[in-house]
């Protein structure tokens, strides 16, 4: 195809059709993260006076991954390579798009060279050490049991879920007394939704039950009876885990976990040296800024590496966790080489 077969069409124009066009193919958090992502190209756009994108070069392209790795534009910073790596990737898919309705050449993608990983580059090392994890819990089993706070914390390390899967859980959901005919005892069912705003990764592959123990269905009883809002969601479904105003969204795990996982917050001495009078990390808003603060995923990794540590079986650890053992062994077990070399030694005849 030659330029002069283009059709003119705005930056902003091509990125709503791109994610109008992704909107039965991705999952809602993947489309929120190309919606971010592409902010920055929209913005880069802008600044080059780029206002038809049959306009963009490769030249383009190459200035564009410069500009957004350097952190150029308003309120950007420079971000690390795997970063760069994931909003080129995006850009890229975009691109593709762009070039089937005719706002691109179909083959310019190809010039938007992604960089080259070194072993574990593109792979974080955060995690939520086990015995942590476990020591917070027994911190808000003591000082808010049945809390929202104490349920969130609980449902992630029991279950090893996504943020996704735990927040599409509906009252429904909810098994507290063992009476589903597969199991002996308390479970929760992940269910894809995403016609009603709560759709799971792997979408259908997705949905499961997962036993919980016994005492945390006694403590998520007792937020039910307790502490959870009487709402609905905008799609009159009953969230498990709802404010007043319905169900929560993705965001208020992510700010819970920081909160929780602060030494501080529980008491302790700081470990990083800090007054704690002095440190804005002890302000809720700015939580994340802790060197102790963990997310969600690492709660993930946290339990993934608990379950190896234990042997239990690859696939029922693929299975409940729902990743495949590839994704499992490279983003989320953080055993050392030690460690593991350690493990595979228990099942080795003595030399």
């Amino acid at each position: 195809m030659s330029d002069t077969d283009l059709e003119p069409i705005s930056p902003v124009e091509a990125v709503e059709m791109y994610h109008d066009a992704m909107a039965d193919e991705l999952a809602e958090s993947t489309r929120k993260s190309n919606r971010h992502r592409l902010r920055a190209f929209v913005q880069f756009c802008d600044e080059e006076g780029i206002e038809n994108l049959n306009e963009l070069s490769g030249r383009d392209l190459y200035k564009y991954r410069i500009w957004r790795r350097e952190g150029q534009g308003d309120g950007r910073d420079p971000i690390k390579k795997v970063t760069l790596k994931g909003q080129l990737a995006t850009l890229r898919s975009f691109l593709k798009f762009a070039g089937e309705i005719d706002g691109v050449p179909p083959d310019l993608f190809e010039q938007l060279s992604l960089p080259a990983m070194k072993g574990g580059e593109d792979v974080s090392e955060s995690t939520l050490d086990p015995e942590r994890a476990i020591e917070i819990l027994d911190y808000l089993e003591k000082a808010q049991p049945g809390s929202r706070d104490h349920i969130i914390m609980a449902l992630l390390w029991e279950t090893g879920g996504r943020t996704g899967a735990i927040r599409g859980l509906d009252l429904r959901d909810v098994d507290l007394n063992g009476s589903h005919p597969r199991f002996s005892g308390p479970a929760v069912h992940f269910v894809h939704r995403p016609e009603t705003g709560t759709p799971l990764k792997n979408r259908e592959k997705g949905t499961r039950w997962n036993r919980i123990s016994e005492k945390t269905a006694a403590y998520i009883e007792d937020y039910i009876e307790f502490h959870r809002p009487d709402v609905t969601d905008d799609h009159d479904r009953e969230p498990l885990l709802a404010t007043e105003y319905g169900r929560l969204v993705g965001n208020t795990y992510r700010t819970t976990l920081y909160r929780v996982t602060r030494p501080c917050w529980r008491g302790e001495e700081c470990p990083h040296d800090r007054d704690v009078d002095d440190c804005e990390a002890t302000h809720i808003d700015h939580a994340s800024k802790c060197p102790s603060a963990r997310s969600p995923h690492d709660v993930r990794s946290g339990r993934v590496t608990y379950y190896r540590r234990e042997d239990v079986p690859r696939k029922i650890v693929e299975e409940r966790l729902n990743a495949s053992e590839d994704i499992l062994d490279r983003h989320y077990d953080r055993r050392s080489n030690r460690e593991q070399a350690e493990q595979r030694s228990d099942f080795l005849p003595d030399v």
